[in-house]
């Protein structure tokens, strides 16, 4: 029985209300239940104002055997941002968007870098998906070709020093494989398109519903994201790449990454689909999914805060 949370991002008093509105209690060895466990689906570091203490926690009853947590794209880029580069620089360049990205996190961890340092090596520690008879968890993407490769490339399926120097290949088998399954799919827009993400980038490439089969999708109809200016055309063979969707009939898959917007009636995009990040660092909610081991999801063991 576990208590699935999206995206934290720092917000340690989301997470404190969020777990003890489910019932955890706060103890010597971290917050826990009687009867479960929480998962951390990532994305516990950069933008929000308490990220030490969101560590703290997700870490602590994680040690403990209170929970469970996998990496999302924020560690990795925080692991690669670190890994300094053979020729000199470092694997994530600090370019200014990558420094204003974890500005939050380093800031937060001046005068601390030992400690800052003995949380990278926890990170690295963190699988990158997680499997059970029942249910799978990713932090953004559950692609059955990827996810088969990378458990024959990952030990125990985490990353070690000698794949993050291979992983940086760009268009490499790993470097795609990782970068869907941390980061989502996504498409190049038509005709030269392009639309301003949340933090004022412009992109040609927009995230796309990779549970949903391509081939009867529309540039409109397999984004997530709201962007009105795409057309309801069927997108070209060539852009489609080589991935399967996720079936209707495979077993729950539980995600985050998405920043969704919560609504008065939220809803699943399908009853074995179960997105949870309500964009708590962006003045939204923190969700959880309370499951039970059933293959068809139930709207109302939703929790938000």
């Amino acid at each position: 029985m576990f208590d699935f949370i999206g995206d934290i991002h720092g917000h340690a008093d989301k997470l404190r209300e969020l777990l003890e509105k489910m019932g955890y209690t706060e103890k010597e060895d971290g917050y826990s239940h009687p009867t479960r466990k929480a998962f951390f689906l990532g994305d516990y570091i950069d933008r929000g104002p308490k990220i030490l203490d969101t560590l703290s926690i997700v870490r602590r009853m994680s040690e403990s055997g209170h929970a469970m947590a996998i990496m999302g794209n924020h560690e990795y880029n925080a692991l690669m941002f670190h890994y300094p580069e053979k020729e000199g620089g470092h694997l994530r360049k600090h370019l200014i968007k990558n420094i204003i990205q974890h500005y939050e996190t380093l800031r937060q961890f001046q005068n601390k870098q030992e400690e800052y340092e003995d949380y990278l090596d926890w990170f690295l520690k963190l699988p990158l998906f997680y499997e059970t008879e029942q249910f799978r968890a990713v932090h953004a993407c559950w692609d059955n070709g990827h996810i088969a490769f990378l458990r024959s490339r990952l030990e125990n399926s985490c990353l070690y020093d000698e794949l993050i120097y291979e992983a940086v290949v760009v268009d490499s088998a790993i470097f795609i494989a990782i970068e869907d399954t941390l980061k989502g799919k996504e498409l190049h827009m038509p005709d030269g398109m392009h639309f301003t993400d949340k933090e004022g980038h412009h992109r040609h490439e927009y995230r796309i519903k990779w549970w949903e089969d391509i081939e009867k999708a529309t540039y409109k109809s397999i984004s997530i994201e709201d962007i009105k200016h795409l057309p309801e055309t069927p997108i070209q063979a060539h852009l489609m790449g080589n991935g399967t969707h996720y079936g209707e009939q495979e077993k729950p898959v539980f995600f985050g990454h998405y920043w969704l917007k919560y609504n008065n009636h939220p809803t699943f995009f399908r009853d074995n689909i179960c997105c949870l990040d309500f964009s708590v660092a962006k003045h939204g909610h923190l969700g959880a999914y309370r499951f039970d081991g059933e293959q068809k999801l139930d709207i109302q063991k939703l929790i938000l805060v």
